[in-house]
């Protein structure tokens, strides 16, 4: 008797628009307005375009000024990749939440592997995924989920912007037959003319030839053809990079400038990040508050200990007194965080000296 085969949960989450968006959230006068991140000037290349932008032919990569010639209304923005990277953390948290196996593959998109995560259906976990992101980021995300890599990837691109697209293992096969290859993922300008040539214009086209034929088309890549044209791709989600530090928040349902309520939900933010805390195998040092406003501007403040943290009412009071010490009534607070970092590997740390000095830290980001 044959068993069933087991399939891979795999989701691919990309960002709409990314940069642009960032720029359109942060700057209301930019919402529903054709921008481009970058391509000032004579010889500028856009880094990103907004959907506004892109109905009029403007894309990344693209230069300013033809932009312009498109789009006589286009606003070109400079670009802040500082912005974008604090924001790509806040994504990646989110991530975190769902999965330890998570393999970015640049600021605005990651694999995520969740066949572990028997409770819930891939689906259903991309859909919490990007409703997380929308309800506290305000930022909107496309997912594609499938049995691989592959099939995620290009699943994630098919209904965007704001797009949930699934292939199921029994449709992979004949959903690669008749995808054009210049939309396969690692096919450029030059492999696709290749390909043309060959008479290979769709998946189905990549089954008249063997393994070895493609290779010698192909060089290595030819192996990768073979198999994909069958809906074969068991490549992994790598994630190699070691957890930097472990957080959460709390968006608000209203902004509130009300400091008894933000202690009172700093206090479940706590103990939320208590529990993950005592969970980890490694113990840290700083202690990190995030308040963002109802601007999205944010502040991090942080507190350096001498010796790792070992009590939970110490985190609270040290996160009590950041707050108060920074707390405004200028702009309504939007969301508030916790985290710690700093880690040491817990059985190399002495936990019963006592903190006889410490370190303060203030950092504005």
């Amino acid at each position: 008797m044959n068993e069933k085969k087991e399939h891979r949960k795999i989701i691919h989450i990309d960002m709409d628009a990314f940069y642009a968006s960032v720029e359109q959230r942060n700057n209301p006068s930019l919402r529903n307005k054709p921008v481009a991140v970058g391509g000032g000037g004579e010889r500028g290349v856009i880094a990103a375009a907004s959907y506004e932008a892109r109905h009029y032919g403007v894309k990344s990569a693209m230069n300013g000024k033809l932009a312009k010639q498109l789009c006589s209304t286009l606003i070109f923005v400079k670009p802040n990749f500082d912005d974008y990277k604090l924001v790509s953390n806040e994504i990646h948290e989110i991530f975190s939440r769902y999965t330890t196996e998570i393999e970015p593959l640049s600021l605005d998109e990651a694999f995520l592997d969740v066949t572990s995560c028997n409770e819930k259906s891939a689906t259903y976990i991309a859909n919490s995924i990007k409703n997380d992101i929308k309800n506290e980021l305000n930022l909107i995300a496309s997912a594609g989920v499938s049995y691989n890599k592959f099939l995620a990837k290009i699943a994630s691109d098919m209904d965007k912007p704001d797009g949930l697209f699934i292939i199921e293992p029994a449709d992979g096969f004949n959903f690669v037959k008749s995808l054009p290859v210049k939309k396969f993922f690692g096919v450029g300008k030059v492999t696709a003319e290749k390909m043309k040539e060959l008479g290979i214009i769709y998946g189905k086209d990549l089954l008249r030839f063997s393994l070895q034929e493609l290779i010698t088309y192909f060089g290595k890549s030819g192996k990768f053809f073979y198999s994909i044209a069958r809906g074969i791709d068991d490549r992994p989600v790598k994630s190699n990079r070691s957890r930097k530090s472990i957080g959460t928040e709390r968006t608000f349902e209203e902004n509130t400038t009300d400091l008894v309520l933000l202690k009172s939900e700093l206090k479940n933010v706590v103990d939320i990040l208590w529990s993950r805390y005592k969970a980890n195998d490694k113990e840290g040092k700083t202690v990190y508050l995030k308040i963002k406003f109802s601007n999205f501007t944010q502040i991090t403040r942080a507190k350096t200990f001498q010796n790792v943290l070992t009590s939970k009412s110490k985190l609270l009071n040290t996160l009590n007194k950041l707050l108060v010490d920074n707390y405004t009534t200028e702009l309504p607070v939007r969301l508030i965080g916790a985290s710690i970092s700093g880690f040491t590997d817990a059985l190399t740390e002495d936990k019963d000296k006592v903190d006889e000095s410490e370190s303060s830290q203030l950092k504005l980001l």
